[in-house]
């Protein structure tokens, strides 16, 4: 066997094995925000920090994040197809906890200066999305409590949502009113909940 097959059999071998990625899977009730904070604690930890630093509150984090990801850290947009069988590639770079794209999270990078952010970490996804909410304030005087408004601005971009792009797509308005409703509902929830604090 030459060299470089023996290396690419390596490299296949250790890809496989999943190197180290860490537990990407979703907590167990997904509909509990307590329940969220107790199974993963350190999630805890990285919504208060991004509380704190940017002024987005924990409720419109996980509400936001539901509807990205449910919770999954590696989670990807689906493979799109020609003829129905042949793979075209990803829907979108989406990418993480966050679904942050590759354009919007290298803006990220470089404004915030954390070059060793990774979009499947929980505290770095957090701190995106505050980033990301902190300047869709800023623009677009958007309140923060406002999960509504600042999921349909994450989903179209700020200049989408300036025009108004979103009025042409039902199905986003009604996912929008359902991270809303969330939001309240973990809201609920985190204000009688220990491991909130």
């Amino acid at each position: 066997m030459s060299r470089t097959l023996r290396a690419l059999v390596i490299v296949l071998l250790a890809a496989s094995c999943g190197g180290g990625g860490g537990d990407f899977s979703a907590p167990r009730d997904l509909d509990n925000a307590c329940a969220i904070l107790t199974e993963r604690p350190h999630y805890t930890r990285a919504f208060r920090a991004a509380e704190r630093k940017w002024g987005v509150p924990m409720h419109v984090q996980m509400a936001t994040i539901y509807q990205e990801s449910k919770f999954i850290g590696n989670a990807r947009t689906p493979f799109r197809y020609t003829l129905g069988v042949i793979p075209m590639g990803r829907q979108s770079s989406a990418f993480g906890y966050s679904q942050a794209l590759d354009g919007t999270w290298d803006e990220y990078l470089e404004e915030t200066g954390n070059r060793r952010a990774k979009r499947d970490d929980i505290r770095d996804a957090t701190d995106f999305m505050g980033w990301y909410m902190a300047k869709s304030r800023d623009s677009l005087g958007l309140q923060m409590y406002d999960a509504r408004n600042h999921y349909l601005a994450y989903h179209e971009g700020r200049t989408g949502y300036s025009r108004g792009s979103y009025n042409s797509k039902a199905w986003l308005v009604r996912v929008a009113g359902e991270v809303d409703n969330r939001s309240r509902l973990y809201q609920a929830q985190l204000a009688s909940c220990r491991a909130a604090r």
